[in-house]
């Protein structure tokens, strides 16, 4: 049980960390190429690969869908790359070069979001404390976004739309993520590989329709050169290794404790940003601490509930 436990903590610290690296990364390959055409090529290589990953690893067995759920599965890979992969690229594109900080701090909100997601799909209502530590989760993104001078808030009105869509793409992550719970006897690799292909075809239709309307231009073929090292790693590393490794963790450590780990994201985007020269600001990293630390206790005083439940003696009648 302890090297079981032990394996899903090395799994979301691999997953979150790579995906810290991946947004200091987008910033540049944003400036080239549309976040749909980005997406469309991340999450097809990775795709490619996790197929061909599970047909050696189950066989045939592991490509079948009979019996299952289809239409769940595509909603489900639909929700969580296209929804992540839209609407969290497009916000940071149009937040221009601090976007990989503020898309980053907003990844730390998903375990707030999985508890208001807890609450929608299991009826769970969480407890006053923990929606006090919800408001103080997005007082440290406001504080992340405003940099301190929260009456800019209403003199920015630009920015509302560009933080929304990165909190929506959060959201879509979450609800991606609580969606394995829905398939207990899939494999990790399965869940990944089959929703990932299946959220693939989607990205392929919208972008077609996207492409065909013009509202967005096909990129160049130099465009598309330049961001071949960029598509490597957020499709094999962040992508490939990341997911796989996100939904083996969350399967070991479930679902409430595996997005504890999406700290890891901020801080890792936190220390590539200032390797390359754009340092955090001062309200910026208070903001991420005053998120890390509202989930924090809402993780231990869950735990505590929890305990104390337990623990209550069950008298004999």
């Amino acid at each position: 049980m302890k090297n079981s436990y032990s394996t899903g903590v090395i799994c979301c610290l691999i997953a979150t960390i790579s995906w810290g690296g991946t947004f200091p990364i987008m910033t540049s390959a944003l400036t080239r190429i549309d976040p749909y055409t980005f997406t469309l090529l991340r999450y097809g290589f990775a795709g490619i690969a996790l197929l061909i990953a599970l047909f050696l690893r189950e066989g045939n067995q592991g490509l079948s869908l009979k019996g299952e759920r289809i239409g769940l599965v595509w909603l489900l890979g639909s929700v969580g790359f296209v929804g992540f992969g839209y609407f969290v690229f497009l916000g940071q594109q149009m937040s221009g070069k601090t976007g990989a900080l503020t898309a980053s701090i907003m990844m730390a909100t998903m375990p707030m979001l999985g508890i208001l997601v807890n609450w929608v799909l299991r009826k769970v209502a969480p407890p006053a404390i923990s929606i006090g530590l919800i408001l103080m989760s997005f007082f440290g993104v406001m504080t992340v976004i405003t940099k301190g001078h929260y009456g800019s808030l209403f003199d920015m009105p630009s920015s509302y739309t560009a933080n929304g869509l990165i909190i929506l793409g959060a959201l879509c992550w979450v609800i991606y993520t609580v969606g394995a719970s829905f398939f207990p006897t899939w494999s990790p690799l399965k869940y990944t590989a089959l929703t990932t292909c299946l959220g693939v075809i989607s990205i392929l239709v919208l972008n077609g329709i996207l492409y065909a309307s013009g509202i967005v231009p096909v990129p160049a073929i130099r465009d598309f050169v330049f961001v071949i090292p960029h598509v490597i790693y957020t499709a094999f590393i962040a992508g490939f290794i990341g997911i796989l490794c996100w939904n083996i963790g969350n399967k070991i450590l479930t679902p409430f404790n595996g997005v504890l780990f999406m700290d890891i994201v901020p801080i890792t985007a936190f220390s590539i940003s200032a390797m390359t020269g754009l340092k955090p600001s001062t309200p910026e990293i208070a903001g991420a601490c005053i998120t890390g630390s509202a989930l924090l206790l809402n993780n231990l005083y869950l735990r505590y509930r929890t305990a104390k439940k337990v623990a209550i003696p069950v008298r004999d009648n």
